[in-house]
């Protein structure tokens, strides 16, 4: 089991204290130095300490902060109803409401592309932090289903309109991706220089969902939803703590893995080599232990919340929002009543758009945001649960 919660300064009250001058690495994978304002190299060594230029050649600056300023969210155009899925496969309104939560869903059609609704939550974010597409530094994209095999970040990033051609790559963790690409872009600010990250969580599930399984077809949505984290003083810091894992031995019961295509009988071997050219592979629908999966969610993500408030130096109470993966509204309720947290105070829009991945988080905060129920200031404790299995949380401030 992987655990990050070591590795990169989750607890995030280490990062203000002031420590004595020091030239080498910070024991959390910071550069440390006496102050703000001193720069250091990527060799982690001081400026003017007798680094070569080789060595590095990029300035960084400690002690930055990061918030989020902007959100944004698209989803397709076509919606299916419980209703419509009764159509086609044995169930009902009834039966998928009441063990889920969910009653519609937005599904691409055959022209619609992932990569332009990304664009426009994209496009969203950036105009709600009043920022033009040339003042991106990096763009993260968070899926596990990209329309091109090496990705699609960098496509996203053209369609912006990011003339100085800034760094763009996937993050694939499914619905955990968002919150990885959260802290990511938390770790290139504070230790890589970067002043506006856009993070973008789209998926399209519709693609790898097996639509005659009446126990995965109900359950995935598509979407596009996304955030722009923004480098600020070290007080102004809107990231407190946060909680990262992973578990390899779960993932029997959450996979879409490859599979062996038939061969291609129109170009053999002729018997030169055994087994050469190897036949095409592609990804099997979604494989689900239900049962499994949820016992996993109400199990850790409670825990991982608690261990980002602690990071933080925060409890429940000063939580004002409980922000999980729209999975499924049984665990939500659950991991709510664990942490004894209201609902009121949690966010939930599963209802109308379902488990839409990475993008259930961003997508859930955009609607908030813009319906007036989160404010600048408000904490934020935020969690992603699902395939890998991978799992994390992070307590943050929006504004």
């Amino acid at each position: 089991m992987a655990n990050a919660s070591g590795l990169f300064s989750p607890a995030i009250p280490c990062l203000r204290k002031r420590n004595p001058p020091y030239i080498g690495v910070y024991r959390y994978g910071f550069c440390s130095s006496e102050g703000i304002s001193k720069r250091v190299l990527c060799s982690t060594t001081l400026e003017g300490s007798g680094v070569s230029p080789s060595e590095s050649r990029v300035p960084r600056l400690v002690n930055k902060g990061c918030k989020l300023v902007g959100c944004g969210s698209a989803v397709p155009n076509l919606r299916l109803s419980n209703d419509d899925l009764a159509k086609f496969v044995d169930t009902s309104d009834e039966w998928i409401s009441v063990r889920t939560g969910i009653r519609n869903r937005r599904v691409l059609t055959g022209k619609d592309s992932l990569t332009a609704l990304a664009v426009e939550a994209g496009k969203n974010a950036l105009q709600m932090a009043e920022l033009d597409p040339d003042d991106v530094d990096l763009v993260l994209l968070c899926t596990s289903t990209p329309e091109d095999l090496f990705g699609s970040a960098p496509q996203i990033q053209k369609a912006l309109g990011c003339k100085r051609n800034p760094l763009a790559y996937d993050i694939t963790a499914a619905c955990s991706g968002f919150l990885l690409g959260l802290v990511s872009a938390a770790c290139h600010i504070r230790g890589g220089g970067f002043s506006n990250v856009l993070v973008i969580g789209a998926d399209a599930i519709s693609r790898y969902v097996d639509w005659s399984d009446r126990g995965t077809c109900i359950l995935f949505g598509d979407a596009a939803g996304a955030v722009v984290v923004q480098a600020c003083a070290s007080e102004e810091d809107g990231l407190f703590g946060f909680d990262l894992h992973s578990d390899g031995d779960g993932q029997r019961h959450l996979n879409a893995s490859i599979i062996e295509n038939e061969a291609d009988q129109a170009f053999g071997s002729n018997g030169s080599v055994v087994g050469f050219p190897p036949n095409r592979y592609s990804y099997s629908c979604i494989q689900m232990n239900g049962k499994e999966v949820f016992r996993f969610a109400v199990r850790y993500v409670p825990q991982s919340i608690e261990s980002a408030l602690d990071k933080a130096g925060l409890t429940g109470s000063s939580i004002d929002w409980l922000l999980l993966h729209q999975a499924n509204q049984r665990i939500i309720d659950a991991v709510a009543t664990r942490l004894e947290i209201p609902p009121e105070r949690v966010i939930s829009n599963l209802a109308n758009y379902g488990n839409t991945s990475a993008a259930s988080i961003p997508l859930a905060l955009d609607e908030a945001v813009r319906g007036g129920k989160v404010q600048s200031g408000h904490t934020i404790a935020a969690a992603g649960f699902g395939a890998g299995l991978t799992w994390g949380s992070a307590i943050v401030r929006w504004g």
